[in-house]
């Protein structure tokens, strides 16, 4: 009988290169499981756990600690080490008072200190929509969630408001919507991929192009120190008009 689904083992040198683990010290690394992040945009909570906060010394450790609901990953006990943590999602640790919401780096992501009041909600980004029955539209996140609203006519503008690649600020874990943020000029948007990636300013123009799709659009940004850049439109996600919503680490380095 031929092999079913996929390999259930990560070599660490074909290990995503911002997981800060040794590529030769030993030859398998902790292989996420799948969740709402793929592999290359994720880290999983053991590496997390053991790695980048140093609770643990070794994997039977930090296997432990989360098994026990120590660890929260967007207010909720996730229990299994191979969890995918990923952009945007904050790790919590009540026993410790500390929070986390994962951001992206020079490198891949890392992870950013927060206060706990702001650990009570989240952004995520619009990555598509669908039309139900009974005048449902499912709001489809960039965290592999998904969220239901009610409008009375799907065709009206005036209650279709929610477009993909806007942002909503949602309460955690209850994903209560708090805040809508339409992409547009003037927004504050954070890059989240490409040579640019961890910078993060102004939406100075977006310039749309015949016959390409909308993400593939070109955007300018201008930083706070008055530099500006440009990259797709699928690497900009918004964080903000003019203050963002989220606490940011310094331009150049986290």
């Amino acid at each position: 009988m031929g092999k079913k689904g996929g390999s259930r083992h990560l070599k660490r040198e074909a290990a995503p290169g911002f997981w800060p683990v040794h590529r030769k010290e030993f030859t398998w690394a902790i292989k996420p499981s799948p969740g709402p992040h793929p592999v290359h945009q994720s880290i999983p909570l053991a590496i997390v756990v053991r790695e980048i906060l140093g609770l643990a010394k070794t994997r039977q450790e930090a296997k432990k600690i989360i098994s026990q609901g120590e660890i929260l990953v967007d207010g909720k006990a996730r229990r299994d080490e191979h969890f995918p943590a990923g952009l945007m999602d904050v790790i919590s640790i009540p026993k410790l008072g500390t929070n986390y919401r994962i951001l992206p780096s020079e490198k891949g992501l890392s992870l950013h200190p927060i206060s706990e009041e702001e650990a009570k909600s989240k952004i995520c980004r619009i990555e598509g929509k669908k039309y139900l029955k009974h005048g449902h539209v499912q709001i489809d996140l960039h965290d592999g969630r998904s969220i239901l609203t009610h409008v009375e006519d799907p065709q009206s503008p005036a209650e279709d408001v929610y477009q993909t690649l806007d942002t909503l600020r949602i309460t955690i874990p209850g994903q209560e919507i708090l805040e809508h943020l339409k992409l547009g000029n003037e927004m504050l948007a954070l890059l989240v991929d490409g040579v640019n990636r961890s910078k993060y300013g102004t939406i100075t123009s977006i310039a749309e192009q015949a016959g390409q799709k909308r993400r593939g659009f070109l955007v300018a940004i201008k930083d706070a120190n008055g530099g500006t850049f440009q990259t797709v439109l699928d690497y900009a996600f918004l964080v903000g008009d003019r203050a963002p919503r989220i606490s940011l680490p310094r331009i150049g380095g986290h």
